[in-house]
């Protein structure tokens, strides 16, 4: 398909938590393929008919979300992460700007996408330092199918990437909170005081190290 202009859904996961990194992603429509000859996909259906915030969906229909982008090239995506460490050295705001720089950077990797114009549709209401037409959307994890689909992608990257954490820290129990600062979560940290993915800047990190 000559299609000279591609729009590309960026969101985050994790600027919340108290550990782990934060992960953007970075989706668009594969330039491949006409919309015209994939808009009856059953799998094309399934993601309008069910993509939405990704906060607004159960875990299970956000996995179900996931395989079937996975499964399917009409959509293309590149991902970003950010460690905890660079979190605590940039700030959490400077660092989620970072991480889906890294995801757009990851994205034009993918073949189809040369000498496209691009235009960056980011949730919430700044911009990024890459030279490309940028569209700020507010809450547009909940108006742009494209950011919506890219806030479900980072979700769940992140949650296995924190289930994989889980294992080389069970006594946190990360992958029932993913990072969030749960009252188990608070309890793990009085008991073991912080491990390595835990955010040093954050509050109540900071008490840690002061007291």
């Amino acid at each position: 398909m000559n299609q000279k202009t591609i729009f590309i859904g960026i969101d985050e996961s994790g600027r919340g938590p108290l550990a782990g990194p934060v992960v953007a992603v970075a989706v668009t429509f594969n330039p491949k393929f006409e919309i015209k000859k994939i808009k009856n996909h059953p799998s094309f259906l399934f993601l309008l008919k069910n993509v939405k915030d990704s906060k607004k969906i159960s875990p299970q229909k956000r996995e179900k979300i996931y395989r079937e982008v996975f499964k399917n090239s009409f959509l293309i995506f590149g991902i970003g992460k950010v460690s905890p460490k660079v979190i605590d050295k940039i700030n959490i705001f400077n660092a989620t700007k970072l991480a889906m720089k890294r995801a757009v950077k990851n994205l034009e990797k993918k073949p189809n996408l040369k000498n496209k114009k691009k235009i960056l549709l980011l949730d919430g209401n700044f911009k990024i330092n890459l030279n490309y037409s940028q569209i700020s959307i507010v809450k547009g994890d909940q108006k742009n199918f494209l950011i919506s689909l890219a806030s479900i992608l980072a979700k769940v990257y992140r949650d296995k990437l924190m289930e994989k954490f889980a294992k080389k820290f069970p006594q946190y129990l990360f992958e029932k909170h993913k990072g969030y600062g749960t009252k188990k979560h608070l309890k793990a940290l009085i008991k073991y005081g912080p491990c390595e993915i835990h955010r040093f800047s954050f509050f109540p990190l900071k008490n840690f190290l002061n007291s």
